[in-house]
C-alpha cells in the first residue's frame, strides 16, 4: 500500500492499492516465489499470461498493417518481431490488482494516479459493477471509462481494454498516442457535508506488453509517421530498457545507483 506514486507531481503519499507481479512464465512456471494461494493457480496464471500474450502480439501486426510498414523493413511484423521471446528478457508484466475499500473520514476517490503505461500496450480486465477508470481527453477533461460500453452490455464476459503505452508512442512520433488515465475509487455517495461514504472493494487484472530490453526506440518505417515526424531533430535514441528504467525510478522514487543496479 502507498509505496507506488503513479503521479508524483501532484501525489506524494502513493495510491492506496495492492499488487503482485507476474514476470514472464518460463515451461508454465512463475520465475518467482508465489504466495500459498497462488501457488495452486500457477497452471492457470500461466496459460492466462499466454493467451495475453497471443493476443497483443496480434493486435501489434494490426497496428503495423493500418501504418502500412515498408515490407522491406518487416511490415506486418516490425512492432511483434521486437517482442519476441528468443530476444532476450522484457519488462512485460501480468499483475493482479486490488484496490480496498476505505471507511476514512473524507477519503481522497484517487486510487490510482494520473500516468500513461510505460510498455508497448495494455490488456485490461475489468469487473461488472466495478467502475473506477478515467481517461484524459484532448480537452483535459477525465471522462469515465465504461466496464461495459454501449452494446456490450448481454456479452458473457467483460470486453478487454487496449491500452497504448508510451513506446507505441515513441515508434509513431505520437500518432499512436500514449493514453494518460487514472482510477478513482467507486464509492457509496456523498454526504450533506460533502465527505465521501465507504469506498468499495474494486479488483482488476493488467497486462503490460514491452519489447525487449535492448529494443531502440525509432520511428517505424511507414510513410505516415514519416511525414508526421518530418522536421524533427532525432534526438538521443534510448532502449526499452532505458525508458522503462527511468519511469520505475521517477514511480519508486529510486536513486540513479537502484536504477542501475535493475
Amino acid at each position: 500500500m502507498h509505496e507506488e506514486v503513479l503521479d508524483p507531481e501532484t501525489d506524494e503519499r502513493g495510491d492506496p492499492k495492492e499488487g503482485f507481479n507476474f514476470g514472464e512464465f518460463a515451461d508454465s512456471k512463475a520465475q518467482q516465489p508465489l504466495p500459498p494461494a497462488l501457488q495452486a493457480h500457477e497452471a492457470q496464471l500461466s496459460r492466462f499470461s499466454g493467451l495475453c500474450r497471443e493476443l497483443a502480439m496480434k493486435l501489434l501486426e494490426l497496428f503495423a498493417i493500418g501504418l502500412k510498414v515498408d515490407p522491406a523493413e518487416g511490415g506486418a511484423n516490425w512492432f511483434a518481431s521486437r517482442h519476441e521471446k528468443s530476444k532476450g528478457p522484457s519488462g512485460t508484466i501480468l499483475r493482479i490488482l486490488y484496490y480496498p475499500s476505505s471507511t476514512a473520514p473524507s477519503p481522497s476517490p484517487i486510487r490510482a494516479g494520473a500516468h500513461s503505461d510505460y510498455g508497448s500496450l495494455t490488456l485490461l480486465f475489468r469487473l461488472p459493477g466495478q467502475p473506477g477508470l478515467e481517461i484524459l481527453d484532448p480537452s483535459h477533461n477525465w471522462v469515465p471509462v465504461p466496464v461495459l460500453p454501449l452494446g456490450t452490455e448481454n456479452d458473457p464476459f467483460p470486453p478487454i481494454l487496449v491500452n497504448i503505452g508510451d513506446l507505441l508512442s515513441y515508434w509513431t512520433g505520437g500518432l499512436l498516442k500514449s493514453t494518460v488515465h487514472r482510477v478513482v475509487g467507486p464509492s457509496t455517495g456523498v454526504d450533506d457535508q460533502g465527505d465521501r461514504g465507504t469506498m468499495e472493494d474494486r479488483y482488476s487484472i493488467a497486462y503490460f506488453f514491452h519489447p525487449c530490453r535492448d529494443t531502440e526506440l525509432v520511428s517505424v518505417p511507414s510513410e505516415r509517421v514519416r511525414e508526421r515526424v518530418k522536421g524533427r531533430g532525432q534526438g538521443k535514441v534510448v532502449t526499452a530498457i532505458e525508458h522503462l528504467n527511468g519511469r520505475l525510478a521517477a514511480t519508486y522514487g529510486w536513486g540513479s545507483e537502484e536504477v542501475a543496479a535493475g
